[in-house]
């Protein structure tokens, strides 16, 4: 026996349609920018930007809205409890990090001109 029921499901496609009406909204706004090229310019860029902020509110208030919203949110908590590496460590280890650098690319050479030596001195001269 299911315990859920079906309020859930259509909240879920009310969002969907609110999302899907907010998205539409700004990008008719941005078509209604590229559209009305004879327009003076602030009429054009008042359309633009009040299309988007009603995109946006829309989209704020949906479900899809409200979850990114939490996600930000947790996102910047997240961020928060990050301990960075002081102005040292970050030194030290990119100059360990260049080092290895210039170690493997020296290693590389040398290999690289053992292969040459080995492919156009010893076998070239065989045939």
């Amino acid at each position: 026996m299911s315990t859920q029921n079906a309020t859930p499901a259509t909240e879920s496609k009310g969002g969907v349609l609110l999302m899907t009406i907010a998205i539409l909204i700004a990008v008719s706004g941005v078509f209604a920018f590229a559209l009305l090229a004879e327009q003076p310019t602030g009429i054009r860029v008042g359309i633009l930007i009040g299309s988007l902020v009603v995109g946006v509110v829309l989209g704020w208030f949906s479900a899809p809205g409200k979850e990114f919203a939490k996600y930000c949110k947790a996102s910047y908590e997240e961020l928060r409890r990050v301990v960075w590496p002081t102005r040292k460590e970050t030194i030290n280890t990119t100059g360990i990090v260049c080092a290895f650098v210039v170690v493997i690319a020296f290693f590389l050479f040398i290999v690289d001109k053992l292969i040459e030596f080995l492919l156009y001195d010893v076998l070239l001269s065989l045939i």
